[in-house]
Order: C-alpha cells, then structure tokens, then sequence
C-alpha cells in the first residue's frame, strides 16, 4: 500500500481525509500512484496533472522521503521507503510568501 497524503483544498475538494491508502498495481512510479488516486477519486483528476500530457499542474508539488519528485519523469519509482508504505507521498499546492 501506499500511503498518499494530500493538501486540505483537495481533500475538501474529494471529500476524503487527509491520508489515502492506496493500491497500486505493477510498478510503484510516481505516475501508477497518480493513476490509482484519480481512479478512486475522479473529481481529482484534473487539478492534479493535465490530463493530455500527464505533466503536473505547475503549482503542485511532489515530496517523497525528503526528496522533491517534483522534476523526475513521471514514471520514476518512488523511493524504497515510499513504495514500502513507511513514509507517504506528500502532494503539496505551492505556497506563496517569504
């Protein structure tokens, strides 16, 4: 399973709790998470990657393990701690200020 936790808009916006379990099948990239959470939850399936290119909405951001996933290619795995469900795939909006 893994373990997605996911910004307050978006979880109002779906209508979930803060952290979603998932399943993924095959290959736990960053892309099957993505795929898996807007199979689930359809009415996040355009705020969270365009849906023509699969490239990620510019003020969302991608952290996993203490890394910035943001910039990998979407079919990159997630970190061994990720996939293993010990530590989540965080999804953050972008934050303003300074």
């Amino acid at each position: 399973m893994i373990w997605v936790v996911l910004p307050l808009q978006l979880c109002g916006l779906a209508n979930v709790s803060r952290e979603i379990e998932l399943g993924v099948k095959g290959t736990a990239s960053l892309s099957a998470v993505l795929d898996a959470l807007e199979i689930r939850h359809p009415i996040l399936r355009v705020t969270i990657r365009d849906q023509l290119t699969l490239q990620r909405r510019p003020f969302n951001r991608f952290f996993a393990c203490g890394e910035d996933l943001s910039l990998y290619p979407p079919t990159s795995l997630l970190p061994k701690n990720g996939i293993t469900g010990k530590q989540p795939l965080r999804i953050v909006d972008a934050m303003a200020g300074g």
